[in-house]
């Protein structure tokens, strides 16, 4: 089937989801480590982990590893949504804070797709619309008033905050804002990994290892001084309250050689990505030509967002380079659970976006193609100002408070 806009309502109105189970394999080739992220345990001194999980897979339980997790790939879709929105190859509403005259070097933009609350984040909230603190502006009054009911404030403004989910858990009445559920899902598992027992938890069976010759011969046994105005090999050069350390808190010395059970091999990873058109339906924005244009768009931005990751690479982090293992067909889900292919790709799902955009803006939508720019309040400069003082001081910091 091909997905053009007529066929996308009718699917909006009578099926179940959009769905890709994609495999990949690394960039290396088949058999070759990977190095999916890295947890704390549940002890302060712990050693980091991946997380595994028993999967059924072909009706057969397997060990499997999170690669990717749900999270961590709505942040990815974010990111190419706003670079293809900046490259002017599709028009997106989104909210940007503007800290351009703050003057805090490194710092010039967050935007709504970058902000970790989207919409609802603090950065936003402390942030002011034509000098009134956001959340108190008209605009931001509508955003905190929208409910599935009527979600047109938030769609008009950042429909990706509807798309990849949104809850309004930092302003007025203690976390009890509307909670808008995740409508695109995504997620990468690592598939048969050979794994082993330590202790209660399961870890990986491949092995990481590290270790660094210092290229100056310094030696454990020097003796170094260190306060927070620098250090020396002389108590009374280094500072005011100078306690003696080992050169590897000054980043000098050799590191011993280490193994750590981290890394994997696995059969395959796979990644499975659904738009939920079921989920879509729980939204409403007034009458109903409104409602199926933005229903319409939520789900072609979704396809968009699916098949950018494709254009723009699974080069997830260090040593998870992935590419695609053949061809994944986009299934539609109906209500049975029976499937039928689709033929799409990036261009004709742009396409489709576009006919959408200016769907709903015939349904009389505010659909801009630049961003709402907000200002940031002084309270919010001045704590990241005095956050950087502390970071230079090497103080403030998540060690510092549980004495780490």
């Amino acid at each position: 089937m091909i997905l053009q806009l007529d066929t996308l309502q009718h699917a909006l109105e009578n099926d179940a989801a959009l769905r890709r189970r994609r495999r990949l394999q690394p960039a290396e080739g088949q058999g070759a480590k990977i190095f999916p992220p890295t947890y704390p345990g549940p002890e302060k001194n712990d050693p980091p982990r991946h997380v595994f999980e028993r999967r059924r897979i072909n009706g057969e339980e397997v060990w499997c590893v999170l690669v990717d997790s749900v999270q961590s790939q709505a942040n990815r879709a974010e990111e190419y949504l706003l670079e293809a929105a900046r490259q002017k190859l599709i028009e997106l509403p989104y909210v940007s804070v503007d800290f351009s005259d703050a003057k805090l070097d490194g710092l010039t933009e967050i935007t709504s797709l970058e902000a970790p609350h989207r919409l609802f984040d603090a950065i936003l909230r402390d942030s002011e619309l034509c000098g009134v603190p956001f959340m108190k502006s008209d605009v931001g009054r509508a955003l905190i008033a929208a409910k599935a009911s009527d979600a047109s404030a938030i769609f008009e403004l950042s429909p990706t905050a509807l798309l990849f989910g949104v809850w309004n858990s930092t302003g007025e009445g203690g976390g009890l804002g509307a909670k808008f559920p995740r409508c695109f899902v995504s997620e990468l598992i690592g598939v048969n990994v050979p794994t082993e027992q330590n202790g209660g938890d399961v870890v990986s069976a491949a092995r990481r290892t590290g270790s660094r010759i210092d290229p100056l011969g310094v030696l454990r046994g020097v003796a170094v001084y260190k306060s927070k105005e620098g250090w020396d090999v002389e108590a009374e050069n280094a500072g005011r309250g100078a306690k003696k350390v080992r050169p590897s808190e000054i980043n000098h010395g050799n590191i011993a050689p280490t193994v750590d059970k981290l890394g994997v091999t696995c059969d395959y990873i796979e990644q499975t990505s659904v738009v939920t058109l079921a989920g879509l339906r729980r939204l409403r924005f007034g009458n109903s030509e409104r409602t199926l244009a933005a229903r319409s768009l939520l789900a072609a931005l979704g396809l968009v967002a699916m098949l950018e990751q494709d254009a723009r690479g699974y080069a997830l982090r260090s040593r998870c380079d992935l590419v695609c293992d053949g061809p994944a067909p986009l299934q539609l889900v109906k209500f049975d659970g029976s499937t039928e292919d689709i033929e799409l790709d990036l261009a004709a799902a742009r396409a489709l976006y576009a006919e959408c955009v200016a769907a709903v803006r015939n349904a009389g939508f505010t659909f801009s193609s630049t961003p709402l720019v907000l200002k940031p309040q002084a309270k919010l400069i001045a704590i990241v100002e005095k956050s950087r003082e502390l970071a230079l001081a090497g103080e403030g910091g998540e060690a510092a408070e549980t004495g780490a």
